[in-house]
């Protein structure tokens, strides 16, 4: 009974779907191609929204995140638009799921059914917004050939350039591959896995000891959208990537499916000592808790 339940959801889905998306949408979103060049070309900073983002602002909580009337505020002002200082990413899910594996069409067309008309209401309709799946290039697609030139791409965003991330325990972005090979030199400031806006406070303060010439790359949920907005206020560069190193392992395996990422587990100086991350030891510069 339960299947035949699901199936009916999913249909219900699909046809309303397919039914919305006859009428012209007016939020409009660019190619992954379009965004990346954007962050190549010019020195603009990025967040990127996703469906944990509309679910705080829809006041939820997420896998990550505890719902926040305070955060959800933020959020809602940063999907608005209302700068040219920041580009600002959403999905590319309003007219065209063909491009997307069937999981993935499935998730978004369940999406979008219950969270139209939170895009509809906060989105700037005189903008043409970035993509946000820049950082999601692989695993989503049904055609993966082209998720190699997107990562070349990609990689010539922090092209020679200092760079800090700031990302959650255990996220370890680039380490055990080449994703960061291309950047100069390389700082980390570790933040909570879990509620990092409850340590916001912290996190924007040791991000503001860094020079301004850094590149900061964020990988930390939520958290990662304000901190963009203030760190550009005062003067910085900052690039949301979200589970970009996630999909680049996945792209390195050829994964088929969601298969764990056994660095995601290190946590702890012993454990990542164990594991050979020493260089990535050696690149943090704080350690953030809650």
């Amino acid at each position: 009974m339960s299947h035949l339940k699901d199936k009916i959801k999913e249909a219900v889905f699909h046809i309303a779907f397919e039914w919305k998306k006859k009428g012209k949408t007016s939020i409009r979103v660019k190619s992954i191609d379009e965004t990346i060049d954007d962050l190549i070309r010019s020195d603009k900073s990025l967040v990127r929204f996703g469906d944990a983002e509309i679910w705080i602002i829809e006041g939820r909580t997420t896998k990550f995140q505890n719902y926040d009337p305070q955060l959800a505020v933020r959020l809602k002002e940063i999907i608005s638009y209302q700068t040219d200082d920041i580009l600002v990413g959403i999905p590319d899910i309003f007219e065209n799921l063909d491009p997307y594996t069937k999981k993935s069409r499935k998730f978004w067309e369940e999406h979008v059914f219950f969270s139209r008309k939170t895009y509809e209401k906060y989105c700037n309709r005189d903008k043409v917004y970035e993509n946000a799946f820049f950082s999601r290039p692989y695993y989503i697609y049904e055609d993966k050939m082209q998720s190699a030139e997107w990562f070349k791409k990609i990689k010539e965003i922090w092209k020679g350039k200092d760079v800090v991330i700031v990302e959650g325990e255990g996220t370890h972005s680039g380490v055990g591959n080449d994703l960061l090979d291309t950047a100069n030199a390389i700082e980390r400031i570790i933040c909570p896995g879990l509620n990092a806006y409850f340590a916001y406070g912290k996190i924007k303060e040791k991000c503001l000891e860094f020079d301004k010439g850094k590149l900061f790359l964020f990988a930390l949920g939520n958290t990662a959208k304000l901190l963009v907005c203030d760190l550009v206020a005062e003067g910085y560069r900052a690039i949301d990537i979200g589970n970009l190193d996630m999909e680049y392992e996945w792209y390195l395996q050829k994964a088929e499916s969601k298969v764990p990422v056994p660095k995601h587990s290190v946590t702890g100086r012993e454990e990542n000592l164990k594991a050979g991350y020493t260089a990535y030891l050696e690149q943090i510069r704080a350690e953030i808790t809650l």
